[in-house]
């Protein structure tokens, strides 16, 4: 059985111009499996429905077709227990400023019907760096503290099923390292786990499989290793002074000063260099590495690959 099922999964929703307006598709025919102690990315550009099919499995939103289930429960029809088998953190900081840290896990502990259970809650603080937060008000700790307190408060009741949805957008490097630590510990233990990230080397390290969304549809589902090998070339990576001319630079990715572009072979490196080179430009530090995940990510998601076999996997 499935941890986690979804099945012809459709969400769509009325513009803003009201009953007169088109209808909009965030999810169109989602359907994929996640098993029981997998580690499991979805990855999408921003708008491509993520959020939303999280909402939809955390019973925050009604599917308009399709089921969701968690260990075999519905979200909809078997909510309670299936919101059970879930522990979600969510991408905002939601918190409630009257009550210590450890006093808002014993109040998401009794939500559970779950009482007495100081010592997993030390366990919590001290894998998560709060120990020494346990009697701060909530109000007082800074935005990666409460962050770490959203990670506790999802795990307090100790779900089978942990969903992240964008744990580490904008903390610092310390947490995402002790966060990554302790929740590799519970997938090794099996727990399974759903991260939603657009940090993609966060996903390339840790999750054994991944689904891209595109424009609420899936046009991606296979193992990381496989998206790997399915990558159309290396990339030729380097720095240059200033900018590159126009007709390089839509060949290109650029970050800041860091050029790279895809190359298939040594023929196409030594073209791309001269016409560096003959644009004026100095390249540094050149190099050439296999294809990442973000590589992946970005051919994935042109008109040109959507869907291609290489990248696609038939689900059950």
């Amino acid at each position: 059985m499935p941890a986690i099922s979804f099945q012809s999964v459709s969400k769509t929703f009325q513009s803003s111009r009201g009953a007169s307006g088109p209808v909009v598709r965030a999810l169109d025919h989602v359907s994929f499996d996640i098993q029981p102690g997998e580690f499991f990315g979805l990855l999408g550009p921003n708008g491509a429905g993520k959020t939303t099919l999280i909402s939809i499995l955390a019973g925050l939103s009604r599917a308009s077709s399709g089921q969701v289930l968690v260990q075999g429960h519905d979200v909809v029809t078997d909510y309670a227990e299936a919101r059970r088998q879930l522990g979600v953190v969510p991408q905002e900081l939601v918190f409630d400023p009257f009550f210590t840290v450890r006093e808002a896990l014993r109040i998401q502990s009794g939500y559970f019907g779950i009482k007495k259970n100081d010592d997993w809650i030390d366990e919590l603080l001290s894998s998560l760096g709060l120990a020494d937060k346990a009697h701060a008000n909530m109000r007082q700790l800074s935005g990666g503290m409460k962050r770490r307190v959203l990670v506790a408060q999802a795990l307090v009741h100790k779900p089978p099923v942990i969903v992240l949805d964008e744990p580490t957008a904008g903390v610092d490097v310390e947490l995402r390292q002790t966060l990554w630590q302790f929740i590799a510990k519970l997938n090794r233990q099996g727990s399974t786990v759903l991260l939603t990230t657009h940090y993609l080397e966060e996903a390339e390290a840790l999750c054994s499989r991944i689904a891209m969304l595109k424009q609420g549809q899936v046009v991606a589902l296979a193992s990381t290793s496989d998206l790997l090998k399915s990558a159309s070339s290396n990339v030729l990576r380097f720095k240059v002074d200033r900018e590159l001319p126009d007709a390089l630079a839509v060949q290109a990715r650029v970050t800041g000063r860091i050029v790279q572009f895809p190359a298939h072979n040594a023929r196409e490196i030594e073209n791309y260099l001269a016409a560096v080179r003959e644009a004026g430009l100095v390249a540094e530090d050149v190099e050439i590495r296999k294809a990442d995940l973000e590589d992946v990510f970005l051919e994935v998601m042109s008109d040109k690959t959507a869907h291609t076999p290489a990248v696609a996997e038939v689900t059950a």
